[in-house]
């Protein structure tokens, strides 16, 4: 019987014994404010104010406008990143939010994203990285465990 994932149910680990390094969250925006899509400062001054709001430690940011429109950027924090590529012409955003540790929150980022883009629609897939033992502490060699999906 194959899985979500793809891997055969016996090589599935016993999930009561599993940790993990880091929670990936790649999120889409539909139908947000065009205006605020295009806008280089917005978007890095809400990107940064989301790593700060989930409990992230800002290292560096790198944002860029294309033309005619759209802007690109990455927000390296102490825990990963938060990334975003913006489509004005499709009112449409997708982000990487990817955080390690447990001091993060990345559906709190998710959040104030949502509202700041004033989406109309969103959603989210929520992957678990870096899976573990938590007994033994041994990497377990598997793709990613999807966690949730909103």
């Amino acid at each position: 019987m194959e899985l979500q994932t793809g891997i055969k149910k016996e090589l599935q680990p016993d999930i009561k014994n599993m940790s993990y390094l880091g929670r990936h969250i790649l999120a889409e925006f539909f139908d947000c404010n065009s205006n605020i899509l295009n806008n280089l400062n917005l978007i890095e001054e809400m990107m940064v104010e989301a790593a700060v709001r989930c409990g992230a430690t800002v290292v560096q940011k790198n944002f860029h406008m294309f033309s005619p429109y759209g802007v690109s950027g990455v927000v390296i924090i102490s825990e990963s990143h938060l990334a975003i590529h913006t489509w004005p012409e499709y009112g449409y955003a997708a982000v990487d939010l990817f955080t390690c540790g447990e001091t993060c929150n990345p559906e709190i980022a998710y959040e104030h994203l949502r509202n700041g883009l004033c989406a109309g629609q969103a959603s989210y897939t929520e992957l678990k990285r870096g899976l573990a033992n938590s007994e033994t502490n041994e990497m377990i060699k598997i793709p990613f465990q999807i966690k949730n999906q909103k």
